[in-house]
């Protein structure tokens, strides 16, 4: 213990000690460090100085530029406005010289034109009296002579348009001609058809004479339910072994033929198997047209028809014109105008479709009334088709007038398998009437003597009067007589029209 206290005695005595010894010390480096700060804020303070020292210099610098250059560009301003000025000056110097020459020459005009209306007042006094002088010495008025001019003038200036128009027509025709033959030509060299003529009245034979009998049934009952279911009439007459079928309607026909003809074949005739037959029979040949219509419509590669549509065309199958069946006619019809219309770039579609439906109002104008023409294209517009197309089909009998490339082309295909040798048959009446109301036509205009239609009514060879008519009076005539029978008379394929003027001259040596 005697140990211990001098030892706690020297601990206690040694940390004051101890902390006043390391206050001293930690002040000590207080005060060195805000001693060195101290030195770092002077030396940033005399930088910054520096620096505003150098911004101040650099801005005064600057600002002694941009006044000098802006003395300067006034100074360029002011010396150009100095020339414009001059320039200015000078233009109005011009200009005042120039006015004083304008007056001046101003002033020379009018003075001519002083004179030259004198000189235009003496020569009108000089001209009235050389016109009355003239009208003295040619006992003719001014207006006699400007008849007389004028009437010299026309008739030249006519003769002269009437030869221009015949070269130029002679000319355009003579190329549409070439163009056109080649390319029907073409056409009709890859379309050949052959032709089996048709007729509208069917006759059924029968394998013996008293199956009329049979036919006719008890009291006729047998003959009336046919008929009347039907739609047919039929013909029983003194031809042996054989009936007649009439009727309007072409499928209608056709029907009851199939149907007797199956009839007499089974052997039983009576109304209710009638009914029973002529059903079937009916539903058969919906299907065949259906067939047909489809058949045509790829051979002329038409797609996209209506359903209606190709029901329609294939019941042209059993219509006939002038004995040429309308449905290879109007297949042969879409070949020519397809052909065509790629020779001639038009529309090949529009052409080829038009042509195959051309006639497809034949297929039910004996239910509607109106020309086939205008029935088939209102059809057309109702089922879809295009109105190019539509029109193409109005047109092709100019019912409507043809507007469209395809339309013509349409027409021509349809002359050209109407008018193909052998592809119709026209009876002895109907071709002496169409012949007698050509030469009637030519016939109608003053000053022809007679008229002749030769060449099966394909061209019209008109006489006329060589004292009423002149070698241009005819190229007039003939033209007229063309106009007049497109517009009166309905044909196929073209009529030339000739006119021979004949003059004679005769003399006698004595």
């Amino acid at each position: 213990m005697d140990g211990l206290l001098p030892a706690v005695l020297a601990f206690v005595i040694a940390v004051p000690i101890g902390a006043g010894i390391g206050v001293l010390i930690y002040r000590g480096i207080v005060q060195s460090r805000i001693k060195q700060l101290e030195a770092d804020a002077r030396l940033q303070l005399e930088a910054v100085r520096s620096e505003q020292k150098d911004l101040v210099l650099r801005a005064t610098d600057e600002a002694l530029r941009l006044r000098n250059e802006t003395e300067a560009q006034v100074r360029d301003a002011r010396a150009a406005l100095a020339k414009q000025e001059e320039r200015l000056s000078r233009k109005e110097e011009n200009l005042d010289r120039k006015l004083e020459g304008v007056e001046r020459r101003e002033r020379q005009v009018q003075n001519r034109e002083r004179q030259i209306e004198q000189l235009a007042g003496e020569a009108e006094q000089l001209r009235q009296r050389q016109r009355s002088e003239l009208e003295r010495i040619s006992a003719l008025s001014q207006d006699d002579a400007r008849a007389i001019i004028l009437e010299r003038v026309e008739g030249e200036t006519r003769d002269e348009a009437a030869r221009r128009i015949r070269e130029i027509e002679r000319s355009t025709h003579e190329d549409a001609d070439r163009t056109a033959r080649k390319i029907i030509g073409l056409a009709i060299q890859r379309c050949a058809s052959d032709y089996v003529a048709e007729v509208t009245v069917t006759t059924v034979a029968l394998p013996s004479e008293e199956l009329k009998g049979r036919i006719i049934g008890r009291e006729g009952r047998n003959i009336r339910a046919f008929e009347q279911i039907t739609g047919v009439d039929i013909i029983v007459d003194d031809t042996p072994e054989a009936v007649t079928l009439s009727c309007h309607d072409p499928v209608r026909r056709e029907v009851a033929r199939i149907v007797l003809s199956r009839l007499l074949k089974d052997g039983r005739i009576h109304p209710t198997r009638i009914e029973e037959v002529v059903n079937k029979v009916q539903q058969e040949i919906d299907v065949i047209m259906r067939e047909e219509g489809e058949r045509v419509a790829y051979e002329a590669n038409v797609q996209g028809l209506h359903p209606d549509l190709v029901k329609l065309l294939g019941r042209l199958k059993y219509r006939t014109s002038y004995g040429q069946n309308v449905l290879q006619h109007s297949l042969e019809c879409a070949l020519l105008a397809a052909h065509m219309a790629a020779e001639l770039g038009a529309n090949i579609n529009v052409a080829k479709t038009a042509a195959l439906l051309h006639d497809i109002g034949k297929a039910v104008d004996h239910e509607v009334q109106g020309p086939h023409a205008l029935i088939g294209a209102d059809i057309a517009r109702r089922l879809g088709r295009s109105p190019a197309i539509v029109h193409a089909i109005a047109a092709h009998h100019q019912d409507e007038e043809p507007q469209s490339v395809e339309a013509f082309l349409v027409m021509a295909a349809d002359a050209i398998s109407g008018g193909r040798p052998g592809a119709r048959r026209e009876t002895l009446d109907l071709y002496i009437k169409r012949l007698e109301a050509l030469e009637t036509v030519a016939t109608s205009f003053q000053g022809v003597q007679r008229a002749f239609a030769v060449q099966a009514g394909r061209e019209v060879r008109v006489m006329v009067q060589p004292d009423a008519i002149d070698d241009l009076g005819s190229i007039h005539l003939a033209r007229d007589v063309a106009r007049k029978i497109e517009e009166s008379l309905q044909y196929p394929g073209q009529i030339k029209v000739t006119v021979i003027r004949e003059t004679r001259s005769v003399d006698y040596a004595r």
